[in-house]
């Protein structure tokens, strides 16, 4: 047998010039994609692309390199050409950084490893990325396609000498793909190599990529555990906190039979009003939300993102649980975290406990966020979605159902039972892409005259109005019936100009309201909060019986009433720390425990039954 070093000679010593341009080919190619990548993640800017690869962060540029020399390995063995599989690797990092531009522009976010399984929700991508785009990424799935098949075909044609070269390739590039993907495990070499110059920065991703590259950002947010362990972590330190807050329990002081409770997560509402540099004329497009929410409970949600991250408002709304507790790389738990559990503790499992319907309605597709799988784990009694759903009318062009005939599905599960009825609803009128839906709008943006901000002014003020149509009707059920109304996040279409004005927290809160049909709950406006809290605040509110993990919430709305990473509501306004005395401490810290227990520990508070109601 030949040895790979007499091999390798024997092939220089016979076309030494060819293999030159080869290898030389390569490396341009691998350090083009990897300039292409750093383009991408800096609004295209040259400067800063060539200013990190070449002067700030040579070091973890060349690493990125590596990386990227295995991906090609392994497509180019795969495929059996160097020529085709350096195309098809140049067509995957042009997708790949065109995707990455565009989270960074609408959401303000980096494309991360869990964002690549929606390169099957065709729908999705559709309606997000609009038809031209979508159509070029149909094209390029196409274009791949047809290079994977015709190119092993003709590799299998080729020279003994080429098929060992091949499979040496795929050897060295997927083992090196494999160990890369080990990234986040401590003795990893090349995070060893990356953390002497890399500045990881847990509470920004943006930032992690521009101080790391794509290629660092991209391995810093493969799977990782959720939290790291606790150190006091034990079955007998959550037995102490359960005992301590199931004993401070209520019961219901209200003697009517179980409500309805209706949660409404609206797609981007939030009050444009409210930012620094934009005034609008033609009216108030929240004139009948604030004709509700001046008359109860209601103010501020602190969101986690800018433009998006509906999904991890909604974990946080349904579970009680905030993101701020998990690791950095936690981004997206609907995808990553709970579709691994048959059974995950949440609003929706309580009330069925206590006899409630239960019901999910999002009026598009199942595959969005793995919502299907992630609300069988909540313990959802049925789950609508646009196929299934009987009320599908739109407004004018706007692709998507309306928020009125939402909430006219929601009156039908309403009015067809007398058992309690919990419904959520997560509503997608005011979705992007916000231009050209509406052919008039009596509302102007000035500071940001856009057609997209236009129109979403006309969203929000149609949203405003079904909401407020939709409380006049449940002002009318016999049955007593809470609602909670939220907006999930601010639409990513204002300038960066505009974002840099409102720096801080203002790009984060959006509007929220709690509503009694029996007028019951505080009358209180400017109420800032987090929507890990809503459960339990609703449920004091509300004179309803409540859980140990409940009141636990409780505790922490007390000394932090919004929080998420460096940002932290307290004493009337925002700080970048908890700066918590001891006893706060404490709270804080059983809080971090329970979530521990449930996401990555053993679940000792499950078992104790300690988000059960004492009814």
């Amino acid at each position: 047998m030949i040895s790979l070093r007499n091999f390798v000679i024997k092939w220089w010593q016979k076309k030494p010039l060819k293999i030159a341009v080869i290898v030389l080919s390569i490396f341009l190619l691998i350090v083009g994609s990897n300039l292409f990548l750093q383009l991408a993640q800096n609004s295209w800017s040259l400067s800063l692309a060539f200013n990190f690869a070449f002067s700030w962060h040579t070091e973890k540029f060349f690493l990125a390199c590596l990386v990227l020399f295995f991906l090609w390995g392994f497509i180019s063995s795969v495929l059996g050409s160097l020529v085709y599989g350096g195309l098809f690797y140049s067509l995957l990092i042009f997708g790949i950084g065109i995707v990455d531009a565009l989270k960074m522009q609408y959401r303000q976010e980096p494309l991360y490893p869990d964002d690549l399984k929606m390169i099957v929700e065709f729908a999705t991508l559709k309606d997000i990325a609009g038809w031209p785009l979508f159509l070029g990424f149909v094209l390029l799935l196409i274009a791949g396609a047809g290079l994977i098949i015709y190119s092993i075909y003709r590799s299998f044609k080729k020279k003994r000498s080429f098929q060992i070269f091949r499979g040496l390739l795929f050897v060295i590039s997927f083992a090196g793909l494999i160990y890369a993907s080990n990234f986040n495990q401590p003795s990893n070499l090349l995070r060893q190599a990356y953390n002497k110059t890399a500045l990881w920065i847990p509470y920004s991703q943006k930032m992690n990529y521009y101080n790391t590259g794509f290629i660092g950002g991209f391995l810093y947010n493969l799977e990782i555990i959720p939290m790291d362990q606790p150190d006091n972590y034990s079955e007998a330190t959550i037995k102490e906190i359960v005992e301590k807050y199931t004993t401070e329990q209520t019961k219901s002081e209200n003697q009517e039979d179980s409500p309805n409770i209706i949660y409404v997560m609206s797609e981007s509402f939030s009050d444009t009003s409210r930012l620094k540099g934009i005034t609008i004329e033609g009216g108030d497009p929240l004139a009948d939300y604030r004709s509700v929410a001046n008359k109860t409970y209601s103010g501020q949600m602190l969101s986690q993102n800018y433009g998006g991250g509906t999904a991890n408002i909604e974990f946080e709304a349904l579970t009680g649980f905030s993101m701020e507790m998990f690791n950095a790389q936690m981004t997206t738990p609907y995808t990553m975290l709970v579709p691994n559990f048959t059974e995950f503790p949440s609003i929706v499992n309580t009330l069925s406990e206590e006899g409630y319907d239960t019901t999910a309605i999002h009026p598009y597709n199942t595959s969005m966020y793995k919502r299907k799988s992630v609300y069988q784990s909540f313990g959802f009694d049925q789950f609508l979605d646009e196929n299934t759903m009987d009320f599908t009318d739109t407004i004018e062009d706007n692709p998507y159902i309306s928020d009125e005939a939402a909430y006219q599905q929601i009156m039908e599960i309403l009015n067809q039972t007398d058992d309690p009825q919990f419904v959520h609803l997560v509503t997608m009128q005011t979705h992007m892409p916000y231009s050209n839906k509406y052919a008039n709008s009596p509302y102007t943006a000035i500071g940001e005259d856009t057609d997209a901000v236009n129109n979403y002014l006309q969203d929000i003020a149609y949203s405003s109005e079904a909401l407020n149509e939709f409380l006049n009707k449940v002002d009318q059920l016999d049955r007593r019936t809470l609602v909670v109304f939220w907006g999930d996040h601010l639409p990513g279409i204002y300038s960066e100009e505009l974002q840099a004005e409102n720096e801080g927290t203002t790009l984060h809160e959006t509007e929220f309201l709690m509503y009694d049909n029996r007028h019951q709950l505080e009358n209180q406006q400017d109420v800032v909060t987090s929507p890990f809290y809503f459960a339990a605040d609703l449920f004091q509110q509300a004179q309803l019986p409540t859980s140990g993990f409940q009141q636990l919430l409780l505790q922490m709305q007390e000394i932090m009433p919004a929080f998420e990473k460096q940002m932290y509501y307290r004493n009337g306004s925002f700080r970048t720390e908890k700066s918590l005395n001891q006893s706060q401490e404490e709270i804080y810290q059983a809080y971090q425990l329970i979530q521990y227990d449930i996401v990555a520990g053993k679940q000792y508070s499950l078992a104790e039954n300690f988000f059960r109601t004492n009814n």
